[in-house]
């Protein structure tokens, strides 16, 4: 039957599928439910390599004449829509910090020059409408639960709310469970006691700093290794601190090849490089600082211009590995950024776009997101619109990953296979929320129901920039204006209304979901004390003052306003 069945798919101009997939035949069914669009149909499937299939429906040709003739399939084969699902292939997604839409020079940079990112879009599927959340943790959140960060208990980044809900599952977990080997490199930032570390949250390899940055302390559970900086940095590698030697991205991308290099032939490998930089503080290498010294006006942008530069090295070597390895086109690259701009904006670019890092205009939530897989996707853009939570429905496809019941049903996201596979392909219309969280710990959060939130749809875009239990409502039409200058809420009341009751009724549901809100955080850093039963030693004076509500400039009451936001 194995033989009929790859003679079939030769006569019908189709090869068979090159990948192993753990799904029986109900479950490639479930899994390759699409969002209904009216009329649409399958669109012929343009791949650079020649065992891919032409079209997803020749596939559904020969599926169909299989059934009829009342054969099962192969049980170690797959047939999915196209190329892409169920393949398992590795994957790597590289996160970078604080590093906005437009810093990078395949962007429109004017100053700055990123050939190997600019490799990685010339010859991906890029998302060029996609979006994340305003700060760090919460798109950390979304990214690895397919859901709003909200409805997994993150609403801040800091006091005990950027820790990621116990009882959320993590993609890390699911591709573990699909025989995936898992490994997190640089920033976690969803938790740092025990109990919310990545090694228990599905990650095999954890060598990654404390807090939301390298050199932090607040008060509570966030904060990292005593006296970090970014040169020569303490990592804590499955569970046992190790001193560093080297720049902080150089160090979190030698490990990640490390741990690559010794497993790329066991299993399939899912690597989630998470840079800590270009987040200030602006430690930089000299060398890197440079390069754009004298080039920009502001003193610190030459800074900031050199850690993005220095992340562009590490991507080419990056992909010169995958190459030298032989495992290059066996391995789908996903670069994206984290949130909107923050230090790039003293280089004086946006990419056109209104709003940062923090808000909740399009400039503040505006991502890159570009997936290189070479021989499987065409490289095109893709102007659908598309989020963070996305990104775990997608890889699990990808992975040939069964998500119990349970999972997918608390998943928000859609998988972007179908995109990904043909990025012109019909796409549902959706709708996205945004919200900043970081309402003052202990307040009621509907005094800030309404400040810094937005409702998104491929055309319009509502936002509240600076209500608070009353809407202060702005309505975009960014199809037409990108960057968000006519404020056209005034003329169009109706869709102010229908955005904004989507609005009332999301912000409703996800309360529920927002379990931190009354923790109390331990009196010292978990991860700080981890260091000093290792190593000897105890807080300093400076310590304890950081470690104190009343004592971090960040959380003393004067500075708990709704303007205040910790780094």
């Amino acid at each position: 039957m194995h033989r009929m069945f790859h003679r079939m798919a030769r006569t019908a101009g189709h090869p068979e599928p090159t990948a192993a997939c753990r799904l029986s035949r109900g479950d490639c069914a479930e899994r390759t439910s699409r969002p209904k669009v009216r009329g649409s149909r399958d669109r012929p499937l343009t791949m650079k390599s020649p065992g891919v299939p032409r079209t997803a429906t020749g596939w559904r040709v020969v599926l169909a004449i299989l059934w009829i003739l009342g054969l099962d399939l192969p049980p170690d084969r797959c047939l999915l829509a196209g190329a892409v699902a169920g393949r398992r292939p590795n994957v790597i997604l590289v996160l970078t910090d604080d590093q906005g839409y437009g810093d990078m020079s395949c962007h429109g940079h004017p100053v700055l020059r990123t050939p190997n990112i600019d490799r990685v879009h010339r010859e991906g599927v890029r998302f060029v409408d996609f979006h994340v959340s305003p700060t760090c943790s919460p798109t950390r959140a979304a990214l690895l639960t397919g859901r709003h960060e909200f409805r997994s208990g993150v609403t801040h980044t800091i006091l005990e709310r950027e820790r990621l809900a116990l009882d959320a599952t993590t993609l890390a977990e699911v591709l573990r469970s699909a025989g995936y080997t898992t490994g997190i490199f640089g920033k976690w930032h969803l938790g740092d006691e025990p109990a919310h570390q990545p090694d228990r949250r599905g990650f095999d390899e954890v060598f990654v700093h404390g807090g939301g940055g390298i050199g932090q302390t607040y008060p509570g559970s966030c904060g990292d290794a005593p006296g970090n900086t970014y040169l020569d940095p303490e990592i804590l590698h499955n569970g046992v601190f190790e001193k560093t030697h080297g720049y902080c991205t150089d160090v979190f991308f030698e490990q990640a090849f490390r741990w690559i290099g010794d497993r790329r032939h066991d299993r399939p490998f899912f690597a989630y490089i998470a840079c800590n930089a270009p987040h200030a503080p602006l430690q930089v290498r000299a060398e890197d600082e440079a390069r754009y010294a004298g080039k920009v006006a502001h003193p610190k942008a030459a800074k900031f211009l050199g850690m993005v530069a220095n992340i562009d090295d590490n991507v080419g070597r990056l992909l010169d590995r995958l190459r030298e390895w032989g495992i290059d086109r066996d391995t789908l690259v996903v670069f994206m950024t984290d949130n909107g701009a923050d230090g790039g904006l003293l280089a004086g670019y946006n990419a056109g776009m209104r709003g940062a890092k923090g808000t909740a205009f399009l400039g503040g939530t505006r991502a890159a997101s570009l997936w290189r897989w070479p021989g499987t996707l065409h490289p095109s853009d893709c102007h659908a619109l598309a989020a963070h939570i996305d990104f775990f429905p997608t890889i699990a496809e990808i992975a040939g990953a069964r998500l119990p019941r349970p999972v997918r049903s608390r998943i928000e996201g859609r998988s972007l296979v179908p995109l990904l596979e043909d990025p012109g392909a019909p796409w549902a219309e959706r709708i996205l929320f945004t919200h900043l969280g970081r309402w003052p710990k202990g307040s009621d959060p509907e005094s800030a129901r309404y400040r810094v939130a937005a409702v998104r749809t491929p055309r319009w875009h509502l936002v509240s920039p600076d209500g608070g239990r009353e809407p202060h409502w702005m309505l975009f039409d960014v199809a037409a204006d990108p960057g968000e200058k006519t404020d056209l809420s005034a003329d169009n009341r109706r869709i102010v209304g229908a955005l904004s009751a989507k609005y009332d009724r999301w912000w409703n549901s996800v309360r529920k979901g927002w379990v931190n809100e009354t923790a109390v955080g331990p009196r010292i850093n978990p991860f700080k004390e981890r260091f000093w039963s290792q190593r000897g030693g105890q807080p300093s004076a400076e310590d304890q003052r950081l470690m104190d509500m009343e004592g971090n400039p960040a959380t003393r009451k004067p500075a708990a306003s709704p303007g205040a936001r910790p780094r």
